[in-house]
Formats: structure tokens, C-alpha cells, sequence
């Protein structure tokens, strides 16, 4: 008989757990072992977080509730309970009375207020949401209190973000003896510091399960691609921005015309930000500036970028400033001067002020007394709800069906499915009432011949739409699923609505049946209701057409179609984003700017097989600031397009079963300057240390180069010989020219060689200490034969010493053509690793290194093996070690730069100069030393060792010594790299 305590007891799950759900459940089990009453699990989509979430209770037996953020989640915590062997009466139910061991709610049924009591007796508003409940919110809190023990599951709980988390942290804080459970697929890492300190409050520290990679890696997801479909606005939208733009335009060129205001715009520029003088007379240091005012400077820098300032002192060029300035930079810089500089003071200044207010409202920014102020944009709006998306989701559903056929099961999500009003006055004829919405979309795919045959339907929380025919079958299958209900068509326009006696919960539960036996290929819904929690194995392409970017809405939109299918084993699912963007307009890239903070924390396999975040997996060609151009749409598109005809090639990216880490870590992207030829795509072995090094003058051997080289060789026992007889041959050679002049050719050359002989006899003797035997032989031997004894050996000697020196030259030739060549960025990174463990900072140096090429010639470099921390050092003091010298290095580190010979007999000139202990002064680049070394002398030590071993010879510099201040004023602001740097996040 079950505990009536505990009538979960008893219950078993239907299936076995996978291992990385065993493992959260275990660490559920260890916090209330800890004494703990309350956690949260964070598992991705699909993960199966709803069994972890049962199973979890299960084991504590008791009366669960569970709370989910609407009617589709809410029927599908009740279907997987009911699949449980479960004891007599062990059953879930969604009556608010709470009678059933398993209570599934939705937070709505809790959160219902009551607004008469927004207010106390005395007009004051009441901080309390628990106080302004009505009274069926406040009978549920009676009834749980009633419950006696009980186990709280709150699904999706990045929902008590909202007003649920205060009312539920009040609630919960009464029920001392519940055990909560929250349940989640949002990162902790995404929580903003205030939503952070809420669900500390409520939970306490997460259970953090498996990353979306590794879970797609082990095959317990499935692999899928990101993929995006990039428009232009139509015509009358075009037109529309064009004229908008045109006014901003025109204002921002009036600007920067001499005589705008008193103080005119680009001047005041300089001094703001140029000069940046303080009330002592001194220049505010950037890196200060750039912590106080990041928004502004970053806009400096960008125009900088266009060529209408000057880059200011101390400042340095990263990724995202090598961008065209944007219309938030303009507005953010003319808020300041229009703050600051015009004051009304003059007619001038007056005219100037407002111009400024008549051509904000163009780019959706109003002029006010403390600045600009950002307001509802209308070409946001545009680009936002353009037909040309509508249209372009379409060509991809069409391309999708064309690709897998009967198997496509595809999910479009909307933001709403009608507006809720009409356009503003200025819109109407540019945008349809309906622009944007789900309703407008189903439209457009049952009217095309290329997509009716897909049998789209729309499905909300209000309605069940779709073509009469597609009505029609739906309303035979729901009655055959459910007799009971009495369901007919009512024509709606094109459309024909699906009506009857029954609620969300039903509707969702038969179209998700519906659309799972493929007699429906295609639902249209909005996010709330389908873009979070709902479950079809099926889908396996979903099209976003949503305008939320928070790392929640990104996570749960794209989880719809992770889940496996058993039906399709060899499931690839695709997420599309549509696009829209003009250059016709400053505001042209706001809905390329959603595209990109959809993806800066997601993670995705890019062309290369590398899991990163950010828009360069989906194409390593897209930038983070800025759109292709518009006549590069249609390329763009191409290619998206026959990649997802590759599903195959996708799954073969995602190296299904290879080990992997499950850790994130920072990427520096380069880009080589564009002289210098990038490796072929892949990954790349780390370098070997060089064989030579550039000096202050000539070169040396580097770490690479075998033991026994040496520029120098030590002299031997033969060029100690020659240089004993060097002087010989002439004398003899002299005394010896008569005799041979009368002999005949072959006999003076017959005799001269005997003599050579000899003469070599007697050197080697004397050598070896037998001078008797030299005696003897110089007694019985004719005087020319003892003269030739001694021609040859110093003509052989002569020879051997001449090759000898050609190979030493050659060598030093060599060295120094190898330590004048280009320093390749492997290096770089190599000696930054090596010197952070040498400083005691990581347990790995160079070899762990990890290099790959992307297919458009950038390179990565990541640390692996030694953790987040130090991988972040290193991304950060490459960056630094590569970037221009600007801002305030603590310490300098030369790199020297060998002059290339003119031509062969020059190098060998420089070869011999160095042999003969007169090399070559070298000119320098420096480098600043990353900020990581340059703490204190130690670590500065430990990086010059490494830079030393991988890129050049030479000392650090103190930059504040007298000659660190004279190195830093002669190279301040060169660039000693010519490379381009962006930071990334991959995952390993």
C-alpha cells in the first residue's frame, strides 16, 4: 500500500536514463543530501529535461506540482507522466485543487492579479506581488500550503525572471518542507547580474548538464546547421528608407560643413577626443576614456575609420572599428556635442540644434535637453516585418521540400500572429497591416503552387488555421483522435479556421499529431506558444522570423528541432534565419544586428567543422558589424541553399562519436596581411622551433638548428697544416720553372706529380713525428723529387681550406636568409604559450596550441589543455603582442628585421662580415609585451625567453626608462604585424 506521504512510491519510468540525465539526477540527490531544499537543472532542449525533472521527484516521492509556461508544455508534462508504470491512482492531473499525486499548472494560474489591489488603502502601491494576487491565485497558494510535503517542478524557470519569480519567491519562501526543483535550458552565463542574484536566491547554484555539442556529438541530439537567407526590402520599402536615409544623410553632411555652429562638430571632435585635455592641463589617458565612455569612443574610432578624424592618441583599431560608421555612432557623437557644445547661446547654435531635431526622427532618435534619446525606429520596423521575408521563407521551404521531400517537417515561427495594430500613418501603403505576422505567412505558402502541397496550418493560442483542404482532413483526423469533439471550418478569408469546443492544450496536441504522421508538413505559430517547450520529434527545419534575441528565445527557437527521430535515424536538422537589409538607409543593418546577437553565445559547426559561436558558422565570409552587400545577396543565398541540399555533409562536420572536452574556450581569429599566402584549410600542426634568429646585428642559431652548427667552425689539424705551408708552392714553384720549361709536357707533368707526392710523404711524417724517415728519404730521393714533396700538399691543403670556407659561408648565407624571413603568427603564439607557463600561468606552453585555417585564409588559435583561464590569457596577450603599438605598454620587446641582400655576392659579402666578426646591424619593430608579463620582471623574464625561442633575439625594455621613452616616441602607433584580430569562442 502506498505511503499516502509519499504517492509517488511505487512508480517506475517507462525507459532507462541516459548517462548525462543519470548524472543530473545524482547531483539533484546530493544537494538534498547536502541539506539543500532547492536547485536548478540547466539542460538544453531536447535533452530530456522533463524526465530528469519527474525522475528527480519520483525518487522523493511526494506530492509534485509542476508549474510550465503554457498549455502545450503543460499537456506534455501530463502525457509523460501517464507513460510511467505508475501504481492504482497514481495519476497527473491540471485541476488547481491539486487532488492528484502529479499537479501539472501553468504559471499564469498562479500569477492572476487582482487590480483593485494594486494599491493600499492609502493609494500606495503595494511592493508585495503576493498581496496583489486574486483571490484564484490566492486559493492556489491556500492549497499548496494544504498539500502537505511536497516536490515543486518549475519548468522553463528563466520565466521567473518576470513578475513569477517575486510572486514565487514569496510563495515558496512559506512552504519550508517543499523540495523545488527548477528546470531550464537557458546558461547560467547568459543571466544578467540582477537575474543572477534572483535565481541564486530561488535556487542556489545550478546543476549544469552537457553542452548542445557534446549532446550532438554523443548522437543524443541531432547534428543541424545554421543557415540564413539574406533579402533586400521590396520596392515601396526601398523607396521608403531611401527618402528616410536621405534626410539623415543630408543633416550629417550639413555637419561636417565649416560654419554648421560656433563650435563646428569636427574640431570640437579633436579636442573632445583628440586632445582630451583635463582641467590640469594634462591629456586624459584613451584606455580611461575608452572605460568612461565606451559607446562614444568606439564611435571615434570608427570614423576615425572613414577618414574624418584622426586616430587619437593612445587608441588602437580592433575588429569592430574597421566598419563604415553607423547611425548609433553618429547619434551617440551628436547627442554629446548638442550637449555639450550647443547650448542656444547664438541664432547659429540654435539652427544647428535644430536641424539635428528634424533629421533624428529618421533613424528613430529624438533630440531632448539631456541628449539624444532612442525611440521607436520606423525603418527598424521595416526590415523587421518586410514582405521580401515572407516571401523569401517561401523559396526556402520550397527549396527544403525539394531537397528531402516527404520527410520535411518544418516549423516557422512568428512574432505574433496579427498585428495588433495598424501601421503608423507614415507606414501605411509601405508595410500591410498584417506584415509580418503568421496569419500573412500561411497565406502566402497555401497560395503557392510550389508550397500548397506541404498542407500548411497555423496553429496559436488562439487559433487553428490553414487552406479549406487542409482544414478539412485535419478535422477528420481530430475526429478520429478524439470523438468527443465537435470541430468545423469557418471560412476566414483564403483560410478556413478550424472551430469547436476545445482548448489550446487539445488544438496543440492534435496539430502536433497531425503534423508528426505528415499529413501536415509545415506549422506556422509564434514563439510564445511553439517557439519554447513544445515537443515534435519530427521537425527538422525551422524558420525564424522572430525579432527576440535574448540567449532564452535563440536556445529554445532552435531546440524545436534538435530532438531525435526514430522515424529518421540519420535526422539533420536547419534553422533558418531570414534577413533583411539595405544600404539605402544608416539603419540599414538593424535586422542584420538581431541576425548577430542571435548567435554571439551560440554555438554551431561552421564550413570547417569547428564548433564556434558567432555568424561566422553559418558563413565564414559574414561580419559581426556589418551586412554583404546587397549585390551579394543572391551569392549568399546560393550558397546557403546548396548547403542544405547537403545534409550528409553536415552530420560529417559534426564528427559524430569523436571525444571531446565540453569546454568553451576563447579563439583569436587572424587574418594574415594580405602579401603573406595562408595555409590550406584544416588544421595546421603547431611550428617547430626556427633554426635561426634575427640578432641586433647578423644572425644566430635558433633552438631548431642541429646541435653542431655553428656560424663559426673551429679551426682543424688540415687548416693548421695549410696554414704552415701556405707560403711554400710559391718559392718552389719559382725555383723549379727552368727545369720543367725544357722537359717535355707529359714528362714535366709525370715528374711534378711524383714530386707532389713526395712531398705530401714527407708532411705527413713530419706530422707524425718520424722526422729520421724524412731525412732518409730526402738523402735517397733526387733533389726535384724532394722539391716536389713539398708543392703538393700545400696545393691540396689550399683546396681543402677554400671548400671548407665556401661551406661556411654558405651556412651563415643560409642562416641569415632563414632569420630574415617572415615571422609566421604560429610563432607568435607559440612563444605567448611557452611564456605563460614559463611565468608559472599555464601548465601547457606551445604545444598545446591548437592552429586551424579556415577556408578563407583566417587563422585560429586556441590554448587547450590548460583551462578557461589561461586559454582567456592567451587569446588576450596574443591579441596584444600582434596589435600596433599604442596605448601604454609597460615593457617593449624588439623584433629584428635583416635587410635583404641585393643580390648573391651581397649575401655572401654579409656572410663573410659575420664570419669575420663585423655582421650587419639589423633595423627593429617592437612589440608591446602583453599585459599579462609585464606585471612584474619575473614574468617579463619568462616571455623574452620564449620570444627569444620562437621570433628574434633581443632584450625587453622598460617603456618608462629613458630609452624605453625614446623607443615608444620613434614607433608608437606602427603596426609590426600588418594582421587583423577578432576574439571568438570555440568549443573542443
Amino acid at each position: 500500500m502506498t505511503d499516502a506521504s509519499r504517492p509517488l512510491e511505487g512508480a517506475r519510468r517507462p525507459c532507462g536514463l541516459r548517462p548525462y540525465q543519470r548524472t543530473a539526477v545524482r547531483r539533484v540527490a546530493e544537494r538534498w543530501d547536502a541539506g539543500r531544499r532547492r536547485t536548478w537543472v540547466v539542460l538544453p532542449p531536447g535533452a530530456g529535461k522533463t524526465l530528469v525533472g519527474l525522475e528527480a521527484a519520483r525518487e522523493l516521492g511526494r506530492r509534485t506540482v509542476v508549474f510550465a509556461p503554457n498549455t502545450a508544455i503543460q499537456g506534455q508534462w501530463t502525457a509523460h507522466w501517464r507513460a510511467y508504470e505508475r501504481p492504482e491512482g497514481c495519476t497527473a492531473g491540471t485541476r488547481r485543487d491539486l487532488r492528484d499525486p502529479v499537479t501539472v499548472l501553468t504559471y499564469q494560474s498562479l500569477a492572476v492579479f487582482d487590480p483593485d489591489a494594486e494599491t493600499d488603502e492609502d493609494g500606495r502601491p503595494r511592493a508585495s506581488p503576493r498581496e496583489r494576487l486574486h483571490g484564484n491565485g490566492a486559493a492556489l497558494v491556500a492549497a499548496l500550503h494544504a498539500a502537505g510535503p511536497i516536490t515543486v517542478l518549475l519548468d522553463e524557470c528563466h520565466h521567473l525572471l518576470q513578475v513569477w519569480g517575486r510572486l514565487l519567491d514569496e510563495v515558496l519562501a512559506e512552504l519550508d518542507d517543499a523540495y523545488v526543483i527548477g528546470l531550464t535550458g537557458t546558461p547560467a552565463a547568459s543571466l544578467t547580474a540582477a537575474e543572477a542574484r534572483l535565481v541564486d536566491r530561488l535556487f542556489g547554484p545550478p546543476v549544469v548538464g552537457a553542452s548542445i555539442p557534446a549532446l550532438v556529438r554523443d548522437g543524443h541530439l541531432a547534428p543541424f546547421a545554421e543557415l540564413a537567407y539574406l533579402t533586400a526590402p521590396t520596392r515601396p520599402e526601398r523607396d521608403h528608407l531611401a527618402e528616410q536615409g536621405t534626410r539623415f544623410a543630408e543633416m550629417c553632411t550639413d555637419l561636417l560643413a565649416p560654419g554648421f555652429a560656433d563650435t563646428d562638430f569636427l574640431p570640437w571632435l579633436d579636442a573632445r577626443f583628440t586632445e582630451r585635455a583635463t582641467g590640469g592641463g594634462e591629456r586624459l589617458p584613451w584606455p580611461r576614456l575608452a572605460a568612461q565612455e565606451p559607446e562614444l569612443t568606439d564611435a571615434v574610432l570608427r570614423l576615425h575609420h572613414a577618414g574624418l578624424c584622426a586616430l587619437p592618441e593612445g587608441a588602437r583599431m580592433l575588429e569592430r572599428h574597421r566598419h563604415p560608421p553607423r547611425a548609433e555612432d553618429w547619434t551617440a557623437l551628436i547627442g554629446d556635442y548638442a550637449r555639450n557644445r550647443l547650448d542656444g547661446g547664438s541664432a547659429r547654435d540654435r539652427a544647428a540644434r535644430e536641424r539635428i531635431r528634424a533629421a533624428l526622427p529618421s533613424v528613430g532618435y529624438h533630440l531632448t535637453a539631456r541628449g539624444v534619446r532612442a525611440g521607436a525606429s520606423p525603418a527598424d520596423r521595416v526590415l523587421a516585418r518586410s514582405a521580401a521575408k515572407s516571401y523569401a521563407t517561401v523559396e526556402i521551404l520550397s527549396a527544403e521540400s525539394a531537397s528531402i521531400g516527404a520527410r520535411l517537417r518544418a516549423l516557422v515561427l512568428c512574432d505574433h500572429e496579427r498585428a495588433a495594430a495598424r501601421p503608423p500613418a507614415r507606414l501605411r501603403g509601405v508595410l500591410a497591416d498584417d506584415a509580418g505576422s503568421a496569419r500573412l505567412q500561411l497565406e502566402l505558402l497555401a497560395a503557392d503552387a510550389r508550397t500548397e502541397g506541404l498542407s500548411p496550418m497555423l496553429v496559436t493560442g488562439r487559433t487553428v488555421a490553414a487552406a479549406p483542404a487542409t482544414a478539412a482532413d485535419f478535422i477528420e483526423f481530430a475526429a478520429g483522435e478524439r470523438p468527443d469533439l465537435d470541430l468545423r471550418a469557418v471560412p476566414s478569408g483564403p483560410l478556413h479556421q478550424v472551430e469547436g469546443g476545445w482548448s489550446s492544450r487539445i488544438w496543440v496536441a492534435l496539430a502536433t499529431r497531425f503534423f508528426e504522421a505528415g499529413r501536415c508538413q509545415v506549422l506556422v505559430g509564434t514563439r510564445a506558444l511553439l517557439g519554447e517547450g513544445w515537443d515534435a520529434r519530427g521537425v527538422n527545419t525551422v524558420v525564424d522570423l522572430t525579432t527576440a534575441t535574448t540567449s532564452t528565445a535563440v536556445v529554445q527557437s532552435r531546440g524545436r528541432a534538435l530532438r531525435l527521430d526514430p522515424a529518421w535515424p540519420e535526422k539533420t536538422a536547419h534553422t533558418w534565419t531570414v534577413v533583411c537589409s539595405t544600404d539605402g538607409h544608416p539603419r540599414g543593418s538593424a535586422d542584420w544586428n538581431r541576425f548577430v546577437r542571435k548567435h554571439e553565445g551560440y554555438l554551431g559547426v561552421d564550413a570547417d567543422g569547428e564548433v564556434m559561436s558567432g555568424v561566422a558558422h553559418v558563413d565564414p565570409a559574414f561580419s559581426p558589424f556589418e551586412p554583404p552587400p546587397e549585390e551579394e545577396l543572391d551569392a549568399v543565398n546560393a550558397r546557403m541553399l546548396a548547403r542544405a541540399e547537403r545534409r550528409d555533409e553536415t552530420r560529417r562536420r559534426w564528427s559524430l562519436g569523436a571525444s571531446y572536452r565540453d569546454e568553451l574556450l576563447p579563439t583569436l581569429r587572424v587574418r594574415p596581411d594580405r602579401g603573406r599566402a595562408a595555409a590550406p584549410a584544416g588544421d595546421v600542426p603547431p611550428p617547430e622551433p626556427p633554426t635561426a634568429l634575427p640578432a641586433a646585428a647578423g644572425a644566430i642559431p635558433g633552438p631548431g638548428a642541429p646541435p653542431a652548427s655553428s656560424p663559426v667552425p673551429p679551426a682543424t689539424l688540415p687548416t693548421r697544416a695549410a696554414a704552415l705551408l701556405v707560403a711554400v708552392p710559391a718559392p718552389l714553384a719559382a725555383l723549379l720553372a727552368p727545369v720543367f720549361a725544357v722537359l717535355p709536357a707529359r714528362l714535366a707533368a709525370l715528374l711534378a706529380l711524383l714530386l707532389d707526392l713526395l712531398v705530401c710523404l714527407g708532411v705527413i711524417l713530419t706530422f707524425f713525428g718520424a722526422p729520421l724517415l724524412v731525412v732518409v728519404a730526402f738523402v735517397a730521393l733526387p733533389w726535384w723529387a724532394v722539391l716536389g714533396l713539398f708543392a703538393l700538399p700545400p696545393t691540396l691543403l689550399m683546396a681543402v681550406e677554400g671548400h671548407r670556407e665556401r661551406v661556411r659561408v654558405r651556412g651563415v648565407v643560409r642562416m641569415q636568409e632563414i632569420a630574415a624571413g617572415p615571422v609566421d603568427t604560429a610563432r607568435y603564439a607559440c612563444a605567448v604559450a611557452d611564456g605563460l607557463r614559463a611565468a608559472g600561468r599555464s601548465p601547457v606552453g606551445a604545444e598545446g596550441v591548437r592552429i586551424r585555417v579556415d577556408a578563407d585564409g583566417v587563422y585560429r588559435y586556441t590554448l587547450t589543455g590548460a583551462g578557461a583561464t589561461a586559454a582567456e590569457e592567451f587569446a588576450t596577450a596574443l591579441d596584444e603582442v600582434l596589435a600596433p603599438l599604442v596605448g601604454s605598454p609597460r615593457y617593449l620587446v624588439p623584433r629584428y628585421l635583416p635587410d635583404a641582400p641585393t643580390n648573391s655576392r651581397d649575401a655572401r659579402a654579409r656572410a663573410r662580415a659575420q664570419l669575420a666578426g663585423r655582421p650587419r646591424a639589423n633595423r627593429a619593430a617592437y612589440h608591446a609585451v602583453p599585459g599579462a608579463f609585464g606585471r612584474n620582471r619575473e614574468a617579463v623574464r619568462a616571455f623574452t625567453g620564449a620570444w627569444n625561442t620562437w621570433v628574434s633575439a633581443g632584450e625587453a625594455v622598460y617603456a618608462a626608462s629613458a630609452a624605453g621613452r625614446e623607443i615608444l616616441a620613434g614607433h608608437y602607433g606602427t603596426d609590426p604585424t600588418g594582421t587583423a584580430t577578432a576574439r571568438r569562442m570555440s568549443w573542443s
